[in-house]
């Protein structure tokens, strides 16, 4: 990235916003339905991007990917007039004349960091937000997905309005350089490390931020659950990506009872998604760089295989694995897997359950398979989590009307939808006062009658 073009581009990008050109809803509408044409228009090479960076399918990238971001532009379309409405406000009575409401104000100059396991994604579903709530923005693709960063990097060159959106593209130096810049807002999606990095450079100029940080997501059964429907979903949810996923099930929480048949459901569930080859199968992807793999490799050692677990370091290949026989106290369930590795660990009772979950910082998660709704209010009661699903997995980050983010250590801010909407911009009270009447009573000098009588009118009417 060349500095000087940095500086000038986001100069560019500044005077854009000063000058008011994003302040209209046609504006606003006329860059999402751009960004939709990108969508469809480069579908094809969007999905041949993705699998040159990890294997993805066409499929899973559209389902994932830029289905969904389809989805969040058309949703803020149909809402955008709705959204930038002013609200109104009751006013106390001593202050009529008057009309008081709250206005939602772009904050300016955006900078959007994505991460690489879901590159489109976790780029444009904030760039969406940002669009909607009347900002400029940078984007910066992760470059752990290279071939999507550069389909990014084109495409909103392309499609977008040049004087207000920008991608910059490169490493860890090239991301230190852009935290050096004054912007607006950030919003980062990556690991919790990265993430002090990030707000202690925000701090610097009193920046605010919206941080996702993923973590380690429970899934809880219990006993009385369907298992097989719970078996099928769980192994979904855990290998999509080859569980590359901040939302995926870290861990299974299982009642000793159900232990061996959710055991046996999960792997001929597994055994009919990717069949008796995983490394054969099209909609299975790979780790997205040996480093990861690595990690992995060393981690899955912590548990016995009760399927898959085969590995091939060269094409990044790691079997989706079941593994029992896990110490809560071991490396593998010290920190968030993010990858193929199942840990499926034993509880005799819910409150045992609970207390395990404890045992880790609050999740971005949590999941519970029941068919008891007590059960449902006792974990939801004990437990935080910045999103809770029950009898299935992932889908409550699907759902637009559904704000997504995470609690304490899972990260903190909200977005998707409206929540979207309102995370990229602020509250601004405004208050519109007619000049009469006037009366002498709000003035000094206050004697004892006239305040008597002021704290008379606030406590009544305030």
């Amino acid at each position: 990235m060349d500095l000087q073009n940095m500086h000038e581009t986001l100069q560019t990008l500044r005077q854009t916003f000063r000058a008011g050109g994003t302040a209209g809803i046609e504006w606003r509408r006329s860059q999402l339905l751009a960004l939709g044409k990108f969508l469809h228009e480069q579908e094809r090479e969007i999905a041949d991007a993705v699998f040159r960076d990890f294997g993805k399918s066409s499929a899973e990238t559209f389902l994932t990917e830029s289905g969904f971001i389809d989805g969040e532009i058309r949703y803020a379309l149909g809402r955008l007039k709705k959204w930038m409405k002013p609200e109104r406000v009751p006013i106390p009575l001593y202050y009529y004349f008057g009309k008081a409401e709250v206005q939602r104000e772009p904050f300016g100059v955006v900078l959007i960091i994505g991460a690489w396991n879901y590159p489109l994604n976790i780029c444009l579903a904030p760039l969406v937000s940002a669009i909607a709530a009347g900002n400029c923005a940078v984007v910066k693709p992760s470059e752990h997905a290279p071939c999507t960063s550069n389909i990014i990097a084109e495409g909103l060159s392309r499609y977008l309005d040049s004087s207000a959106f920008a991608a910059f593209q490169g490493g860890v130096e090239e991301t230190k350089a852009l935290l050096q810049e004054r912007f607006d807002f950030i919003c980062y999606t990556g690991s919790r490390q990265t993430g002090k990095e990030i707000m202690l450079a925000a701090s610097r100029t009193l920046t605010p931020v919206l941080l996702e940080l993923g973590g380690k997501c429970p899934c809880i059964v219990e006993h009385d659950a369907n298992l097989r429907i719970a078996a099928r979903r769980i192994v979904w949810a855990k290998f999509l990506n080859a569980g590359q996923t901040c939302i995926a099930p870290d861990y299974v929480l299982v009642h000793r009872d159900a232990e061996k048949e959710l055991i046996r459901l999960m792997k001929e569930e597994l055994a009919r998604f990717y069949g008796n080859d995983p490394k054969a199968s099209p909609d299975y992807p790979r780790i997205i760089n040996e480093r990861l793999f690595d990690r992995l490799a060393e981690l899955i050692r912590d548990g016995i295989p009760e399927a898959g677990g085969d590995i091939d370091r060269e094409g990044r290949y790691i079997a989706p694995a079941i593994l029992s026989g896990v110490s809560i106290d071991a490396p593998l369930m010290q920190e968030e897997i993010f990858g193929p590795l199942l840990p499926v660990l034993v509880y005799n009772s819910l409150d045992e359950a609970i207390s395990i979950t404890r045992k880790n910082p609050d999740p971005l998660a949590l999941y519970l398979f029941t068919s008891n709704s007590s059960s449902r209010g006792k974990v939801l009661s004990a437990t935080r989590s910045g999103g809770f699903c029950s009898n299935d997995l992932l889908f409550q980050s699907a759902i637009h009307d559904l704000p997504f983010g995470g609690v304490g250590m899972s990260g903190f801010g909200r977005y998707h939808g409206k929540a979207g909407y309102e995370a990229f911009s602020y509250e601004r009270s405004v208050l519109y006062r007619s000049l009469y009447p006037d009366p002498r009573l709000r003035y000094p000098p206050y004697g004892r009658n006239k305040f008597s009588l002021l704290r008379r009118i606030v406590t009544l009417f305030g």
